[in-house]
């Protein structure tokens, strides 16, 4: 048995595939972001799904495409992690921008591949291998035009009463904005960064409000900026984006690249089903 395995900081689809490459099951845990879990958490999660803990001992080749696993060390951690719950697969770990490569781009062509979810990333990738400019920090310090990016403007504009009135009622209405709540989240329980990330629905739905509209095109400007033009030909290939963000709003990033002269290639929610496609191929 295969185990093809896409993880964001939020949730973790996987898929089990045979020698034959036919789908025996699909199942989803929470995220296994090794930035924001320990081992012990990882565990716990993988066992609190039946169908992952039954045909633990039956998996032979695990491939997992994880965010927060872009350093060596935290490659190292997740495929001790895994090597321990699937005592007889062969584990690969790679970071989870190999799985958006991979699913956008299956005959492996030169683009720039970009993640919009609960986080974010951009990688070039030359057909083989990913060049990332910049390293993430983690959401704390970067994850421009994510999710949890997003959460965290619309707090900050309502806190700081920068919010139009209709809207922050709405806002208030639809979340507890309480700010022991608020802090209880953000500071006492795992996934800050996934309960950020909540609140971009909000944004989503509300997308054609102006204060809204501003928000969402500062930010994805800023990502523009800071990461897909630090690729100097990023203007002559085509750029790839894979995650919820980008797939709700992709009207406003075509826009957005558009007046940067940048050209708008594929756009998937979820990369999972592009990834057995690419698994069989190669």
């Amino acid at each position: 048995m295969k185990l093809l395995v896409d993880s964001g900081a939020t949730k973790a689809d996987w898929i089990a595939l045979d020698d034959d490459g036919n789908r025996l099951f699909t199942t989803q845990t929470l995220g296994l972001s090794p930035e924001v879990i320990d081992k012990e958490e990882a565990i716990e999660r993988l066992e609190a799904r039946f169908d992952i803990y039954n045909n633990r001992k039956d998996v032979s080749s695990l491939y997992f495409y994880g965010a927060g696993c872009g350093t060596d060390r935290m490659k190292d951690y997740m495929t001790g992690v895994f090597q321990e719950f699937f005592p007889n697969a062969e584990v690969t770990v790679k970071e989870d921008t190999y799985a958006a490569a991979y699913a956008t781009n299956p005959k492996n062509e030169k683009a720039i591949i970009c993640i919009l979810g609960t986080g974010s990333n951009c990688s070039y990738f030359d057909g083989e291998v990913l060049e990332q400019k910049v390293q993430s920090l983690g959401y704390i310090a970067m994850d421009d035009c994510s999710g949890n990016r997003f959460g965290r403007d619309l707090l900050r504009a309502y806190y700081f009463n920068k919010m139009p009135d209709d809207l922050a009622k709405k806002f208030a209405a639809e979340y507890n904005l309480d700010a022991d709540v608020i802090k209880h989240n953000l500071y006492k329980e795992p996934n800050p960064n996934a309960y950020l990330a909540t609140f971009a629905k909000f944004l989503i739905q509300n997308k054609e409000d102006a204060f809204i509209k501003q928000i969402i095109v500062n930010a994805m400007q800023v990502f523009v900026d800071n990461y897909i033009t630090q690729y100097e030909n990023a203007h002559e290939i085509p750029v790839h984006f894979v995650g919820s963000i980008a797939f709700y709003l992709k009207a406003e990033l075509a826009e957005v690249l558009s007046k940067n002269g940048l050209k708008l290639g594929n756009v998937l929610r979820r990369p999972i089903d592009g990834l057995i496609e690419y698994h069989k191929l190669h």
